[in-house]
């Protein structure tokens, strides 16, 4: 099933905010409004996943359709931590990758990975299912179906919402991957 719809709302939000939007930690899409703009990753996954999941469901009511193809709950479950959200998708779909079976051919289009990055102090009075604590989303470039990786990432290095080709993202985050640090779900698999 295609979602032309869902990945172009998700591409012109990587096109508006990419480059523009800082990082800070526990905020959500509420930080887009602050003066400097800042979002978490979480934040920036459920913001892309949510405009992508509520533009197939107006582009199927436009289309006459007699229902949504999103419900709205299982929209509305995204907004969370990163873990949770892998948590989410995994639960309402029945599907996950972890580890070495992630690959460029296995991944869904528009997956959504969580990765275990190390024990944070943070993380030590919020356990995480599978340690998962950064979270990161592909989408397509309409143009000619690039895909990318988009992150709201704080580090020492270009912190906020960054851009990365697929194939470059897939072999730095090797490592993690070889560990079994990395999963991946994919919400268009929640499709009503």
């Amino acid at each position: 099933m295609a979602f032309e719809a869902g990945e172009a709302a998700m591409w012109r939000l990587v096109q508006r905010y990419t480059g523009r939007v800082g990082y800070r930690r526990g905020v959500k899409s509420e930080g887009l409004s602050a003066n400097p703009p800042v979002i978490d990753c979480s934040g920036w996954t459920a913001l892309l996943l949510t405009e992508a999941l509520q533009a197939e469901n107006e582009t199927a009511i436009r289309g006459a359709a007699t229902r949504r193809v999103f419900a709205v709950d299982n929209i509305q479950a995204l907004h969370t931590w990163s873990d949770r959200i892998v948590h989410e998708i995994e639960h309402r779909t029945g599907f996950i990758l972890q580890g070495a079976g992630i690959t460029a051919p296995t991944l869904p289009r528009c997956a959504t990975i969580g990765l275990k990055m190390g024990e944070p102090p943070w993380a030590v009075n919020h356990p995480r299912p599978r340690g998962i604590t950064h979270i990161v989303q592909i989408v397509r470039r309409p143009e000619d179906d690039a895909p990318f990786v988009s992150e709201s990432f704080g580090g020492s290095v270009a912190p906020g919402i960054s851009l990365t080709p697929l194939a470059e993202w897939l072999a730095r985050s090797q490592p993690h991957i070889l560990a079994n640090e990395v999963w991946v779900v994919d919400a268009f698999r929640m499709v009503s």
